[in-house]
């Protein structure tokens, strides 16, 4: 008797349709980078807003070596798609993509580029949208450590692919080691507060209902004292954006653990 599997189930493209979408910390030009699960989410997402939050592109690693598969070229391809198509695109560069912010105020493709800018949502919260490297000490302060810190994370994304690549051969799914490694590591637990407090602090002065960033691969969406503050993550470590809906609110979305109970929802034939 054979065992007959049902066909794996297909969604149309674009069937998740959202106002606003925030991505950062891409790090292309990265081994480390999930370049195929970002195609895969711009593939079944629309959105009238897409912000570029930072470290799209790490030229720290370029500098040192060149590293750029046909999939990064996708993703890239995939976003001006995207410009062209009508969606309004800001690129808002982080510390590893910091030569672009000599271009401030230039459209590339049809995204614009900027240092922040205040967004608009359906409700009429406003909300600050900068990368956030700028209030990290360790890169205003000390960037040589920032880059040796580079170097260490390089080497457990490195160590992490070849982990998930056996995971995978035995039928697990996706396992982030350096994600791991920071939750259960105090200190870096205190970084993150401090640096979540700095920000919502920022768009308090700004007069702004919040903030969302990237920079620190820590998705979150939560309230500090009067503002809001969200982290819309990487595509790294956690594959995470965030996204606001057509009423206002705002959501983290984990492509990799989430991505067949939205495409159920959005997407199921009545």
């Amino acid at each position: 008797m054979f065992d007959v599997q049902a066909p794996e189930r297909v969604w149309p493209n674009h069937c998740l349709k959202y106002r606003t979408i925030w991505i950062s910390d891409i790090h292309l030009g990265t081994r480390g980078c999930q370049a195929e699960a970002l195609v895969d989410f711009l593939r079944y997402t629309e959105s009238e807003y897409l912000y570029l939050v930072g470290d799209i592109l790490d030229g720290w690693q370029l500098r040192k070596r060149w590293y750029w598969p046909q999939m990064h070229n996708d993703v890239v391809q995939k976003i001006l798609r995207r410009a062209r198509h009508g969606a309004q695109v800001f690129y808002l560069p982080g510390n590893h993509d910091e030569v672009v912010r000599d271009f401030c105020g230039l459209q590339f493709g049809g995204a614009l580029v900027v240092d922040r800018i205040v967004h608009t949502a359906a409700d009429g919260k406003r909300y600050l949208i900068l990368h956030g490297d700028q209030f990290d000490a360790v890169i205003s302060f000390a960037k040589w450590l920032a880059k040796l810190g580079d170097v260490a994370y390089t080497f457990l994304l490195a160590l992490n692919t070849y982990l998930n690549w056996l995971r995978r051969k035995l039928g697990f799914s996706y396992w982030s080691l350096s994600a791991y490694l920071k939750d259960r590591i105090k200190k870096a637990a205190a970084y993150v507060g401090a640096y979540e407090e700095l920000l919502a602090g920022e768009a308090r002065r700004a007069q702004v209902d919040g903030v969302i960033c990237g920079h620190i691969h820590h998705a979150e969406l939560r309230s500090i004292g009067t503002a809001l503050y969200g982290n819309d993550g990487d595509w790294v470590e956690s594959c995470t954006a965030l996204v606001e809906d057509f009423e206002g609110r705002l959501a983290i979305v984990n492509w990799t653990r989430d991505k067949e109970k939205l495409l159920n929802e959005a997407c199921a034939t009545p």
